[in-house]
């Protein structure tokens, strides 16, 4: 079961790793974005001058924090549940239901990953480029999309995996 100073339960050293990588990349990620915002705020307010390309990678970095911190909420089992429902249920129902839930929402990940791939891969082979200050070559932000549906998809194998080591007395 997961503990509140443990962390969440492991399927093994490959998802401790991923997990490790994912809050490494995730802090990162939103260290750059505050010190952005906070220079592109400063800036404003006391010269009058703007960056003009931090609106552009704040919303890059925001669909990466979405998808990453997604991934490491569904991993510690934060994400949102209807506990006085689920709670009601019998322990092995509810193992099933989250081995349902998994195998749907795994399937969902695998088919947005592929369609959102295609239009990646679709912008790199036309060359296609943001409309922006940077004219950033669109497939680098559409890379985000698939990444962060197959780390979704990466941690949902853990939660069905860890449903078959469990026991009536851990759910």
């Amino acid at each position: 079961m997961q503990g509140q100073d443990q962390g969440p339960v492991s399927a093994g050293p490959a998802f401790d790793v991923a997990a490790r990588l994912t809050r490494i990349a995730t802090g990162a990620v939103l260290a750059a974005l505050v010190t952005l915002v906070c220079g592109e705020a400063f800036l404003r307010g006391a010269f009058n001058y703007s960056l003009g390309f931090a609106e552009e990678l704040t919303g890059y970095g925001v669909v990466m924090l979405t998808f990453f911190g997604a991934s490491l909420a569904l991993r510690q089992g934060s994400l949102f549940q209807v506990h006085f429902l689920f709670d009601a249920v019998p322990t092995h129902v509810r193992l099933w239901l989250m081995r349902v839930f998994v195998v749907v929402a795994l399937a969902i990940c695998i088919i947005l990953a592929w369609k959102t791939k295609d239009v990646m891969l679709s912008s790199f082979a036309r060359g296609k480029f943001a409309p922006t200050v940077l004219r950033t070559p669109l497939w680098i932000p559409q890379m985000l999309l698939p990444l962060g549906f197959g780390v979704i998809g990466f941690f949902l194998i853990e939660k069905v995996l860890l449903t078959f080591g469990r026991t009536e007395e851990e759910t």
